[in-house]
């Protein structure tokens, strides 16, 4: 990646919605070096694809909570029935393997406390072998991102 593939990268993290008119523009070139490009960033596996950015409160998720997961037994049969459950759960929006105290970082949205806890009756508690789920509730946002810092070379 160069210094231009690292500038569309970026352009693209901040608005994916950018034509590649006004992409080419943005990085200093010319509209069809520009798309040939981004297709061989697509290519190369490094643009994965466009999503919109929603606003959870807006759609009814004003509660985040990070949750660690801890299991008593780690088989094989027990580690693929809880990543099923997260997997199969659209309030679980990002899941860690972790080292350290816990086995698992969830980062969790709901609609209220009570909708988390009836979510931790009805999944965590229900599944063999969770040693432990200690949850943290998120009262504010200093700092959200999705932009990655692009390195040039990378």
């Amino acid at each position: 990646m160069d210094k231009i593939d690292a500038k569309i990268v970026r352009a693209l993290q901040e608005d994916g919605r950018l034509t590649n008119q006004d992409l080419a523009e943005k990085v200093g070139l010319s509209p069809s070096p520009c798309l040939r490009r981004v297709r061989n960033l697509e290519k190369a596996g490094i643009i994965k694809g466009y999503c919109a950015t929603i606003d959870q409160k807006a759609c009814g998720y004003p509660i985040t909570c990070f949750v660690r997961i801890r299991l008593s037994i780690h088989t094989e049969d027990t580690i693929q029935k809880f990543e099923k459950i997260v997997n199969d759960t659209p309030e679980i929006l990002d899941c860690y393997l972790m080292a350290g105290g816990s086995d698992y970082q969830l980062r969790v949205v709901t609609g209220s406390l009570d909708e988390y806890e009836e979510l931790v009756r009805k999944t965590f508690q229900k599944l063999p072998g969770i040693s432990s789920v200690e949850t943290s509730f998120a009262y504010g946002v200093v700092k959200k991102s999705r932009v990655l810092p692009v390195k040039i070379g990378a």
